[in-house]
């Protein structure tokens, strides 16, 4: 089963990544969450070490192109096959990493893509 990583993930049921989440499980797909904070979203443990992930297909981004530099090489090493940037994430620069190292770069929202049947 392809495996999709949240990051960015937040404990607050308001945000995005924390609604992408519950979507995510909702459509019975294996998922796994990066955060600042640890906790629990459900069954899926937000996880703070980067270290703690492999075997990822898709991850799909909650943070924004400011922040991104300090997690871009951890992001290649994951070496997942697609990288959905949400609205907000928007970073041309980092698409070109991406593609360079084969990685399609998805400029999409992810709760769309689930609710349209287009994930």
């Amino acid at each position: 089963m392809k495996t999709t990583l949240v990051f960015g993930t937040s404990l607050k049921p308001s945000r995005y990544s924390n609604l992408a989440v519950n979507r995510l499980l909702d459509h019975n797909i294996k998922t796994e969450a990066f955060g600042l904070r640890e906790g629990k979203i459900r069954e899926t443990q937000i996880k703070t070490n980067l270290n703690d992930f492999q075997s990822i297909h898709t991850i799909t981004l909650y943070i924004g192109a400011a922040r991104q530099p300090e997690y871009i090489d951890k992001i290649l090493q994951i070496a997942p096959k697609r990288v959905i940037f949400n609205p907000g994430t928007e970073n041309p620069e980092f698409y070109e990493l991406l593609q360079n190292e084969g990685i399609e770069a998805v400029v999409a929202c992810t709760l769309v893509l689930l609710a349209t049947g287009q994930y």
